[in-house]
């Protein structure tokens, strides 16, 4: 007979959205098991996404510093790369963490269960494991499920050279010529550690431009130095079809408006976006409403259309991100335990940790034009930054969007160095209400990059002395 549990709440997924969620239900004194598949708690974001990946930017962005001091005075050998060691310190960053979260699982006395859990009703989950099925019911449940990486039509998707997000970063190889399908965050970020290792990289884009919707100024810097790094870039180009050949390699087929070519590589990455994982849940089995594109809806609680049931993070929708999920969780956890809490944020930070990095929050130019918003701006250029002069950063820049009428502060973009660390005082500035006024008279360290910030508020405000600005004509 199969094992029966019951839970006051139970936690569907064990990534940054579904553990904080568990974790703040244990604190606030409720019951709760926290189910996930993996053998490791952390989810995608720790294993196979965030954590990794940036472990490995991280070496880069150093080899490229390192490269970099030629031009000071200060020359290095070429690095020599050993893979295995490579892999290692990134396997052991992850470990770490993971550990450390499985350590308050247990201070916190979260009973986990390593499974894959599907609804028998609205009440009740079917979790399948290596032991057997059990069944758990619960009073309420928050799903935190999680997505998976999306393909595209024509590409081989269990070929040993097709990669993806997860598959890209366990590092089996550094191939010679490797193409990235997508131009959007992940893409740019495993092509850029990919061509630090070694491998020569190309990145088809189908829409017009790199990291699309994204303020295309910020882009620019970062297009820039990746055209010096990358093989080419192909914007405006769809990849049709990928054939494997008998040597291992893929022979791969792409169309423009300049016709259509194809060409050889050792492996392609597919990052074309992810897809939720409501699939696999079996939602038919309750009354959770979904949209058309497979997210379930939620309302400011987070909470389903059935009223014991709550999801947060990527199964809810766009933008799919660590951090979001992590505050949807605990509203999830706290109205699940009967308090009073709301998803009510002005903002969502995005951060693209390449070299250099691009960070925005709250409103973009490219937003408010294509939507009529009114806005102003301010915009400082790292040119004028003895610190990023220093850096060798001066292609970068800040800039503010400020309402016309009240002066504060509606979204915030970065490019350069740190942008990723930075855009937390644009977010602070947007929940804060803050203006130009604010900003600027906020003393700020120097030489820093941070004075940036301030440096843009005064631009627009017309305070700023690191620039000359000729006064505005009547």
């Amino acid at each position: 007979m199969a094992e029966s549990k019951h839970a006051e709440i139970v936690v569907i997924g064990a990534g940054p959205g579904g553990y904080a969620a568990a974790f703040r239900v244990a604190d606030l004194g409720k019951q709760v098991i926290l189910i996930d598949k993996d053998p490791s708690l952390g989810g995608v974001c720790l294993n196979r996404g965030c954590i990794p990946s940036k472990a490995l930017l991280h070496i880069s962005k150093v080899m490229d510093e390192a490269a970099h001091l030629s031009k000071m005075g200060v020359t290095y050998g070429d690095p020599e790369i050993d893979l295995d060691v490579v892999r290692v310190h990134k396997n052991k960053i992850v470990a770490q963490l993971s550990s450390g979260i499985a350590q308050m699982a247990i201070a916190r006395k979260v009973e986990t269960i390593r499974g894959t859990a599907t609804f028998t009703s609205n009440t009740e989950l079917k979790v399948k494991s290596e032991e057997g099925d059990s069944f758990v019911s619960f009073d309420k449940c928050i799903i935190a499920a999680g997505s998976t990486s999306a393909m595209i039509p024509g590409v081989p998707a269990t070929h040993s050279a097709v990669l993806t997000s997860r598959t890209a970063l366990d590092l089996v190889d550094i191939p010679e010529r490797l193409l990235v399908i997508g131009g959007g965050i992940i893409g740019l970020e495993l092509g850029q550690v990919y061509a630090a290792l070694g491998s020569q990289v190309s990145v088809v884009e189908f829409l017009p431009n790199l990291l699309p919707g994204t303020d295309q100024d910020l882009v620019k810097p970062l297009q820039q130095k990746l055209k010096k790094q990358f093989e080419s870039i192909l914007l405006s180009s769809k990849v049709t079809l990928v054939e494997p050949n008998d040597d291992g390699t893929l022979t791969v087929t792409i169309e423009n408006d300049k016709g259509t070519t194809t060409d050889n590589f050792n492996k392609v990455l597919v990052s074309v976006g992810r897809k939720p994982n409501s699939n696999i849940l079996n939602l038919d089995s309750t009354d959770i409403e979904m949209d058309d594109h497979g997210f379930i809806n939620v309302d400011v609680y987070q909470r389903t259309s059935v009223k014991n049931i709550f999801a947060i993070g990527d199964i809810v929708g766009n933008p799919m991100l660590a951090h979001k999920a992590t505050h949807e969780g605990k509203v999830a956890a706290e109205v699940a335990s009967g308090h009073s809490a709301a998803f009510d944020v002005r903002a969502i930070p995005n951060v693209v940790y390449t070299d250099p990095e691009v960070a925005w929050a709250g409103l973009t130019e490219t937003d408010a034009k294509e939507n009529g918003i009114a806005y102003e701006k301010g915009e400082f250029p790292w040119a004028a930054s003895g610190k990023a002069i220093i850096m060798g950063a001066k292609q970068g820049k800040t800039k503010i969007l400020f309402d016309p009428k009240t002066k504060q502060v509606l979204g915030v973009g970065i490019v350069g160095p740190g942008a990723g660390d930075m855009i937390s005082e644009g977010m602070l500035a947007i929940e804060m209400g803050a203006d130009a006024e604010d900003i600027g008279l906020t003393v700020h360290p120097h030489p820093s990059l941070g004075e940036t910030f301030a440096a843009a508020a005064e631009v627009f405000a017309g305070t700023i002395t690191d620039l000359y600005i000729p006064p505005k004509k009547e």
